[in-house]
């Protein structure tokens, strides 16, 4: 509703004005919350009947409702939802679905997709304790265990590809179910397995499922909110997801010692059963129908090229990739730089590292209240430029032998950087395509996994045979981190980025 409208909440009206339903608006005693799902649906041109009407009151296909004594004019381009009460001039409007929903079931939603979205790094990491066990009981190597995660990640890339843009054309739960479902079969069979070939296959069946999750539930975000609200729902999904990598080999690590590997792939399967329920019996459908075909955007062919159209979505897609590349670099390196180079035990190795996520998650949470007042992509301007300074002071102090502290301590700041760069490149990307999220989220996704997965082993190659060090860790940071930045600069352009909606 306009301002003009609420100036002007009456205007009269010709009594024998053609009647047509507009299905975006609710009726004066209906509430809003019953639009939460599907309150973007197209308008309706056929006239209908209404039920819930004053006498000689109807619907406009402009979106007013008029009477025979005056109309209240809202027009259906602004596809604001307002609750009417006694005084519709002070009523409140929802700009999107989700701002309908009451707080209790918002926590409730961000739970659970947190949850469908964990699901990906307990499928990656929950079973990595388990890497020794599964060499002396295969009889093999270690390098063809490991080919088990390398199998789980392609498989989580190629589902992510494909969940995003089905999604997008047959609704959020029908793709969900299916994949999922997947995913349970997959860990049975996984933990099932005669031979590690076997176990190989379900793992790349295993991550195909579990990238259901992390897709859908963002899309479900989007589909709810957007502008700034989108940028709070996100980092709060994250702050639930965040923890994920953190505790998964600690989980692990307790389920070897009170059952062996294969028990560790059931408990994977009762948890996909557990969301499974969830989603068919909690989650509510979020993509109308009407919203699913969309002029131009009907094809995953045109889904695709829709967003590879956008240049600020390509901008920020590289920083999301080049981010997470550099996170990836650390995280693979991380356990031969401070178990054989610095000493750390196991325990406190995982120590470390939970302390440095930790970083990460309230550098999402910060971002969320930066990017809401001062929009996402100043938070990038600032968060990558942190990046490319806090890999540039691990390198830096190693050479100046500042020892363990001096890796430390800038490394918890660029794990920080990290947290405040994600939920930016999530709302940057998604906020842009509504029609698309699906598409949208699973690019993200994939890119950041594919491209992690090349630039990774980067480390290990600069290092030879003396040994992964802070200075051979930090030059691929480094190398990420100002790709980063000249994206954003060269690439998105923040000036010409449009302010988020309230």
């Amino acid at each position: 509703m306009t301002a003009d409208t609420a100036a002007h909440p009456t205007v009269p009206a010709a009594a024998d004005e053609p009647a047509a339903h507009a299905a975006d608006e609710p009726a004066p005693d209906q509430p809003a919350a019953a639009h939460a799902a599907g309150g973007d649906a197209a308008p309706s041109r056929e006239p209908v009947a209404s039920t819930d009407l004053a006498p000689g009151e109807t619907r406009t296909a402009t979106g007013s409702i008029r009477t025979a004594t005056g109309s209240i004019r809202i027009p259906a381009a602004t596809a604001a939802i307002r609750t009417l009460g006694p005084d519709p001039a002070t009523a409140p409007i929802m700009l999107h679905p989700g701002d309908a929903i009451s707080t209790a079931r918002r926590v409730l939603y961000i739970v659970l997709l947190g949850a469908l979205t964990a699901l990906g790094p307990f499928t990656v990491d929950l079973y990595l304790p388990a890497f020794p066990v599964l060499e002396r009981d295969f009889d093999t190597t270690a390098a063809a265990v490991q080919l088990t995660l390398t199998g789980t990640m392609i498989g989580f890339g190629l589902g992510q590809l494909i969940v995003g843009p089905l999604s997008d054309k047959l609704g959020r739960r029908i793709p969900l179910l299916i994949v999922t479902g997947v995913h349970v079969v997959a860990s049975v069979a996984a933990a099932l397995a005669p031979t590690l070939v076997l176990l190989g296959g379900a793992r790349v069946l295993m991550g195909v499922g579990a990238a259901a999750g992390g897709v859908v539930a963002m899309a479900m975000v989007r589909d709810l909110f957007g502008g700034r609200r989108l940028v709070v729902m996100l980092s709060r999904l994250a702050l639930v997801t965040g923890a994920a990598p953190v505790i998964a080999p600690l989980i692990g690590s307790a389920l070897l010692s009170v059952m062996d590997w294969r028990g560790i792939f059931v408990v994977l399967a009762s948890y996909g059963v557990v969301m499974l329920g969830c989603a068919i019996f909690v989650l509510p459908e979020t993509l109308p129908r009407a919203r699913r075909h969309d002029r131009g955007v009907t094809t995953m062919r045109q889904r695709y090229a829709a967003v590879f159209r956008d240049r600020i979505f390509i901008g920020v897609l590289i920083i999301g990739a080049m981010t997470f590349s550099g996170l990836f670099s650390y995280l693979s390196s991380s356990s031969f730089l401070f178990q054989q180079t610095y000493g750390f035990n196991a325990q406190q190795y995982g120590l470390l590292f939970a302390a440095n996520s930790i970083g990460l998650v309230i550098g999402n949470q910060i971002a969320a209240r930066l990017a809401a007042r001062f929009g996402p992509q100043w938070v990038l301007a600032f968060s990558t430029a942190v990046l490319v300074l806090a890999a540039a002071a691990i390198a830096v102090c190693d050479q100046l032998g500042a020892g363990l502290w001096g890796t430390i301590v800038p490394l918890f700041v660029f794990m920080s950087a990290c947290g405040f760069t994600f939920p930016c490149v999530q709302v940057l990307s998604l906020d842009r395509h509504g029609k698309a999220a699906g598409t949208a989220a699973s690019l993200i996704g994939f890119s950041n996994n594919a491209v992690a997965g090349l630039i990774s082993p980067l480390v290990g190659l600069i290092a030879h045979e003396a040994g992964i060090t802070p200075t051979t860790m930090a030059v691929v940071m480094i190398g990420c981190a100002v790709v980063g930045v000249l994206s954003l600069w060269l690439v998105v352009r923040p000036r010409t980025v449009p302010q988020l909606t309230p």
